[in-house]
């Protein structure tokens, strides 16, 4: 369990990330338009988010068009561009980056080896990033690869002890901190996005022949 000191720590860590992203991130995500941090609306439910400054400037030039799924889209990529430079603070603890963990996640929740075209499969990684991650990570003692029976060139990967140990040691605080991250919404509201951002992630991996599901 987090106390209060890693609670603050987490939270100081987002508000820094924030700091350092007001520019460059809400451009990419919303259009390429230079951003001015924090919107000029008024009145009760008015984004004032970057994206919404955006957005105006766009409608002040352009109102020929929608701006709609601008408003959308582009929240989604500024929340990830925060969310990526926050970094995960306990993670980061032990000497992880999110994509290693995704990969032993991937192992301790399916439990039971997994070959490294699977791993890619199930964390959304190129092959090539796949090898040089189990490459570090079996080289830390987390995890073993194996051989084969019947086709050398294919190899089973699966945690180690030390693995697994760490993968439930780390994963009550990453959830701490993510509950940290979401503080800001209430319950329902956490709900409410949940169930839309994975009524639009089905419908874009159904386009893309992707397996719909949690990958973590």
């Amino acid at each position: 369990m987090r106390n209060g000191s890693e609670r603050d720590a987490a939270a100081d860590a987002v508000a820094r990330a924030g700091d350092g992203a007001a520019g460059g991130a809400t451009d990419s995500a919303a259009g390429g338009t230079s951003g001015t941090a924090g919107a000029t609306g008024s009145g009760p439910g008015v984004p004032r988010d970057t994206v919404a400054a955006v957005v105006r400037q766009w409608q002040a030039v352009r109102p020929d068009i929608d701006t709609g799924p601008m408003e959308v889209i582009g929240r989604i990529n500024r929340c990830a561009a925060l969310l990526q430079q926050a970094e995960d603070a306990p993670l980061r603890r032990v000497g992880l980056n999110r994509p290693e963990f995704d990969l032993l996640g991937a192992l301790r929740r399916t439990g039971h080896e997994l070959t490294p075209g699977e791993l890619a499969r199930e964390t959304f990684s190129s092959g090539a990033a796949v090898t040089k991650r189990l490459k570090q990570l079996q080289e830390r003692g987390l995890v073993d690869r194996r051989a084969d029976t019947r086709d050398r060139r294919v190899s089973h990967v699966g945690l180690t002890e030390t693995g697994r140990d760490l993968v439930d040691s780390i994963l009550p605080d990453q959830l701490a901190y993510e509950t940290v991250v979401l503080a800001g919404l209430d319950e329902g509201g956490q709900g409410q996005l949940s169930d839309l951002l994975g009524e639009l992630l089905s419908q874009l991996e159904g386009r893309l022949g992707l397996s719909p599901g949690f990958r973590g």
